[in-house]
């Protein structure tokens, strides 16, 4: 393919990829993005909502009028029990198993959540057939046993899990781990030095799960038994006090499915946390009777969106752009956390997925909304004109923003130099540990914001100086982590068809990005990233996917590997840091024309669940192809061009 045709084709898909983003966004600030639908969220919610239910039957309690609140009560529950269940029905795999998203594979956590929805909800008669084929799966996939290998020793969803096993009867309360609820009484400060078997966003489940074992199977030990007895109330403070304004905790359905189940089966259905969390469940219901794993990622999506969409080689920054790039730019400014969070005990100044007061600041969307911030203030510097006052007020705002964003990161760095997700410190489960993906964001935002800052010492930021020193512990974890192979495992996305569900091209690509865009080129550990990449590229073209990746408008051999939109994105964007030699371009080349080939084809108005929601709870976000192929083509034209 000439060059000439190459570009053409390239700039042909930016613009619908840009279209398609300006229509998904139409008069809004911002972009919401739209999450997959999913079995295990549903099967949770059907079970609390059950719970719930059946707890109201044996002892009613007082009920608001149905014009003064969203709970409507039973009738209410009963129909919302009944449309999740049938949406269940029509969920299962081919294997009698379900997966986490109508698109993902089979796995035993969904599949013993869909079996238990079932009982509580009572419709076991109902679906015989389907219920002995789940169990077979089961069954084959080890039972108790296999549940357990799946999560290791982070009882952060094994726990809940085999609680909502035993509320629906199917597994003995004395086979779960107990979890030792009275710790969440504790100072924050000290979490990490009781060395609690969840990690920290968990606690509401540890406090509600804890509780609910301690009904149900009180301990032995009379000692024990007074502790947990005396910890009871001021431990449902704590959950009290961590409720959000929403009613979710984390905008979650199932951690906040867990909670209600736990407390409706020992009485307290119709306390505060129980009806805000009820309330909760009930308004994120979905049209088709399914729900959601979290209301929406808006802040990140918004984020990881702007820096592209607002650029003019796709559209001319004129008075009518430049005026809807400041209104994202104002609501990004407004989701910055101001105030100590009540749930991590994170301090202010980072940012979470979302708007909505379930989200919690975390080291991955505060890096987004920074670069994004960023992208805006070089545009304007680059404007060359004087500001306005409202424009000189924002500026300064920006400015402020950053100066404490880059503070709470360089602050959140780990001791071995890598960056955690929520709280520093944990560092021994899943997610509260540092991670590459999560550490790579971090650095690149801190580069970009270094000089800057440095000039506006008043804005009260950290020194450039502790920046420099910040992001040299990072890289140094960043060359520890790299694997023999060349490539970097992400902490936030997997591969479904990787028998690990692992996904390095994800991790590699995202670390490469960072590599290249601090300037940090001819590095040994840069060049073997890219040797990786460009050694697993598959056969089509791109990277990522597997035999059970499928796209509807494109015909495939059976069991042949398919990429994805998203990975191939991501890939690309990291191999085009640099380009040393005839293949590395070759290869740069033939992603390009899949991705552009995949434009034309609309596959990316379908996503793949490349993304983990916690524990390994699988999702697709709507947003991820758009934007991760709008940020890889035009990163791809100034390649071709140079």
């Amino acid at each position: 393919m000439s060059s000439t045709i190459r570009v053409q084709r390239i700039r042909n898909a930016i613009q619908v990829l840009h279209g398609e983003l300006q229509q998904l966004k139409g008069t809004s600030s911002h972009w919401t993005g739209e999450l997959s639908t999913s079995a295990l969220s549903t099967a949770t919610a059907v079970s609390a909502l059950s719970v719930s239910r059946n707890a109201y039957a044996k002892s009613p309690w007082t009920l608001p009028p149905p014009s003064s609140g969203r709970d409507q009560g039973p009738a209410k529950w009963d129909k919302l029990i009944e449309r999740g269940s049938v949406w269940l029905s029509r969920a299962q795999n081919a294997d009698g198993g379900f997966g986490d998203t109508d698109r993902s594979l089979s796995n035993i956590a969904t599949t013993l959540l869909v079996l238990a929805a079932w009982q509580l909800a009572g419709h076991n008669q109902r679906y015989t057939k389907q219920i002995a084929l789940a169990w077979s799966y089961v069954e084959q996939r080890g039972s108790w046993d296999g549940l357990r290998q799946r999560y290791g020793k982070d009882k952060t969803f094994v726990v809940p899990i085999m609680t909502n096993c035993a509320l629906a009867g199917i597994i003995d309360w004395g086979k779960i781990p107990t979890l030792p609820f009275e710790a969440a009484v504790l100072p924050q400060s000290w979490y990490r030095f009781v060395q609690l078997p969840v990690v920290s966003y968990a606690i509401p489940a540890l406090v509600a799960i804890g509780q609910a074992q301690f009904v149900h199977r009180p301990p032995s030990n009379p000692v024990m038994r007074w502790i947990r007895s005396m910890s009871v109330k001021p431990s449902l403070r704590v959950l009290t006090n961590m409720q959000p304004t929403s009613g979710g905790y984390l905008e979650a359905v199932p951690l906040t499915s867990f909670v209600l189940m736990s407390l409706a089966s020992i009485g307290q259905a119709n306390c505060r946390v129980s009806s805000e969390s009820r309330k909760f469940i009930i308004d994120s219901v979905l049209a088709d009777g399914s729900w959601p794993i979290d209301t929406n990622l808006a802040s990140w999506v918004t984020s990881l969106a702007t820096p592209h969409y607002y650029d003019n080689q796709v559209a001319t920054l004129d008075h009518h752009v430049n005026m809807e790039w400041d209104r994202t730019i104002d609501w990004l400014l407004s989701c910055q956390h101001r105030q100590r969070h009540p749930f991590t005990g994170a301090e202010p100044g980072g940012w979470g997925w979302t708007n909505l007061s379930g989200a919690v600041p975390d080291a991955d969307d505060t890096p987004g909304a920074l670069i994004a911030l960023k992208a805006w203030y070089d545009a304007r510097v680059a404007e060359n004109h004087t500001l306005g006052i409202i424009e000189s007020i924002r500026m300064r705002r920006v400015i402020e923003a950053a100066a404490q964003g880059c503070r709470w990161l360089v602050k959140l760095q780990n001791r071995d130099g890598g960056w955690p997700t929520f709280c520093r410190g944990w560092g021994t489960l899943p997610f509260d540990r540092s991670g590459s993906d999560l550490t790579a964001h971090a650095i690149r935002a801190l580069h970009v914001w270094a000089e800057t800052l440095e000039k506006h010492s008043e804005s009260n930021g950290p020194r450039k100086s502790q920046i420099e020193s910040a992001m040299d512990r990072g890289w140094s974890y960043l060359a520890r982590q790299q694997s023999e192979d060349g490539s970097w495992q992400p902490l936030w996305f997997g591969n479904q068809d990787r028998p690990l569900e692992d996904n390095p091209v994800y991790g590699t690509g995202r670390v490469l990005l960072c590599y290249s865009q601090c300037k940090r080129q001819g590095h040994e550990a840069l060049r073997n990233g890219r040797k990786y990449l460009i050694a697993n590229q598959n056969p089509d073209g791109g990277w990522g996917g597997g035999p059970n990746t499928h796209y509807p408008n494109s015909e495939t051999e059976p069991d042949s590997v398919v990429s994805t939109v998203e990975e191939t994105a991501i890939a690309l964007e990291g191999i085009m840091s640099e380009s040393e030699t005839a293949e590395e371009t070759t290869s740069i080349m033939a992603g390009l024309d899949w991705l552009c080939s995949a434009v034309e084809s609309s596959n990316q108005r379908y996503s793949q669940p490349i993304g983990f929601y916690f524990a390994r709870l699988w999702y697709y976000e709507k947003l991820y192809p758009l934007v991760y192929s709008l940020s890889a083509l035009k990163k791809g034209l100034e390649f071709c061009q140079r």
